[in-house]
């Protein structure tokens, strides 16, 4: 199984990268890509910039890494309690592509943050929408207080109850 990760964030140290790629690695057999929102920079997406540039060539890349995963794994970083602009330019570009995002591949959906709230407003407005856009959700997670529940050093979580709930999520996949 070709497993994509990413992080929903274009920070060189994101906690959301380091979660997306450690849940991948729970997956039995998977060969995991991951994905940087940094490798498909583009002018912020309007319609005069897409009557511009029609379909710009990192939403097309973004589109086809998408298609030619069996399944994806996607935390999502939160910004005043929404998506991050890095991720929502990338997102809306590939959706004039195809609103069909997600291509009907099976996605487990998370998100972190430092503070306790771990994210739950851009993971519940993540999973509400990803239906529209072809995602078949088999499971979300939000995992609060990141560096209170992660091991840096050895990229794991350090929560009994969290990694379980991880690794039942990630399971459905």
């Amino acid at each position: 199984m070709k497993v994509l990760a990413l992080a929903a964030s274009s920070s060189s140290t994101s906690i959301n990268k380091q979660l997306a790629t450690y849940a991948a690695s729970l997956v039995e057999n998977a060969e995991v890509e991951v994905l940087d929102l940094n490798d498909f920079d583009m002018p912020i997406f309007s319609e005069d910039k897409e009557k511009e540039l029609g379909q710009p060539e990192p939403a097309q890349r973004f589109y086809k890494k998408l298609g030619e995963a069996d399944a994806i794994i996607i935390s999502y970083a939160e910004h005043n309690g929404s998506y991050t602009a890095a991720f929502k330019n990338v997102f809306d570009w590939t959706s004039r592509i195809d609103m069909k995002v997600y291509q009907g591949k099976p996605v487990i959906m998370l998100a972190t943050s430092p503070g306790p709230g771990g994210a739950s407003s851009v993971l519940a407005a993540a999973t509400g929408s990803a239906p529209y856009f072809a995602a078949d959700v088999k499971g979300s997670l939000s995992i609060p207080s990141f560096y209170d529940n992660f091991d840096m050093e050895q990229g794991k979580l350090t929560n009994a109850e969290l990694q379980d709930k991880l690794a039942t999520v990630v399971a459905l996949l």
